[in-house]
This record gives C-alpha cells, sequence and structure tokens, in this order.
C-alpha cells in the first residue's frame, strides 16, 4: 500500500513498518487504525494530536526552520522506529505537510538503520512520497549525518538561482530565474 495518490495524499509507506504522513493524517484515527500503526512521532510543535493511551508516541518540537537543530534528533527518532519495527509495530511519522521535517528525519532512519547512504535514502522515500523536500538546514545537517554514519557523503551543497540547495535538485532548478 503506497498511501494515498502514489503518496501525494496525506501519507505513504517507506517501509512495512515505516510510513510518513501530513498533520491531517496523524490526527485521523480510522486512518491510523486502518494501517495498523501503533507509533506516531510528531514532529511538529503541535502536540494536540488525537493519539490514544495505547499508542506509543513521541514529540520532537522543532520548527520547520534552516536554523533548527532537528540533528539533535536524529538518532533517537531513527532507534525508535527501529525499536517499532522489531516489535513488529508500524510508525507514521509527521510533520505539518510531511515533507520537510518528518522527511528528514524518515532519511536519517533509513542511513542509521537500512544502511542506505543519503543519495539512495532520498531517492527511495522520494519514489514513495514525490513532495517530499526538507528545507537547505535540514539538508546540511543529513550531509553531515551522513558522514558521521557512512565516514563519506553522496550529496552536497551547491549554489542554485533559488540559493544553496543538494545537488540532487540540480537537475529540476537549471534554468530557474530568482525572482
Amino acid at each position: 500500500m503506497s498511501g494515498r495518490a502514489g503518496g501525494l495524499g496525506g501519507f505513504a509507506q517507506i517501509t512495512d513498518s515505516l510510513y510518513i504522513g501530513n498533520g491531517k493524517t496523524a490526527s485521523d484515527s480510522s486512518v491510523l487504525s486502518s494501517l495498523n500503526i501503533t507509533c506516531v512521532i510528531n514532529a511538529t510543535q503541535d502536540t494536540r494530536n488525537s493519539h490514544t493511551p495505547t499508542m506509543d508516541y513521541m514529540q520532537v518540537s522543532v520548527s520547520d526552520d534552516p536554523e533548527s537543530r532537528l540533528a539533535e534528533h536524529f538518532d533517537a527518532v531513527a532507534d525508535k522506529i527501529q525499536q517499532v519495527c522489531e516489535e513488529r509495530g508500524r510508525v507514521l511519522v509527521h510533520c505539518n505537510a510531511g515533507v520537510s521535517r518528518s522527511a528528514a528525519l524518515c532519511l536519517a532512519f533509513l542511513m542509521k538503520h537500512c544502511h542506505h547512504t543519503l543519495a539512495e535514502a532520498h531517492t527511495r522515500l522520494k519514489a514513495q512520497r514525490p513532495i517530499i523536500r526538507p528545507n537547505a538546514g535540514f539538508w546540511r545537517q543529513l550531509i553531515e549525518y551522513e558522514r558521521k554514519i557512512h565516514g563519506e557523503n553522496t550529496v552536497r551543497m551547491i549554489n542554485s538561482p533559488v540559493g544553496h540547495i543538494p545537488d540532487l535538485y540540480e537537475r529540476e532548478t537549471r534554468g530557474l530565474i530568482p525572482l
């Protein structure tokens, strides 16, 4: 099952046990139930989630700002996702839109526990949820995290007409004129 509209809707399935989604999906108990979600990781500053007392819950209170230190949560979130996977549970990682914060956290998990490079993790995640686009600050933190885990980098930040971007986005920004 690959989320509504191939990940363009409220959620997308990344692994057997990992889903990424938006805030609306995370607060829809019927969706959580139908996906057999046992743990919700909320990567917003909003704590008004409709999780049940029986559901495992983790709050990562970070704003979607390039200066936010999301990397401080990479290991704890990746390890939590792995723990839920080992317990045969299912995790939904979400932020407001399921585009930046939640995507960065899922990328960190894929690098740490699925042994993907950052480029491989991005390809896998984007295939399931095409709208992902972590902000430039989160990309810099992911690049540092990849070097810490794998000792090398498969993604680098480059200058573009729209500012600093990961080189993975170079082709799609070619020819753009800054506003």
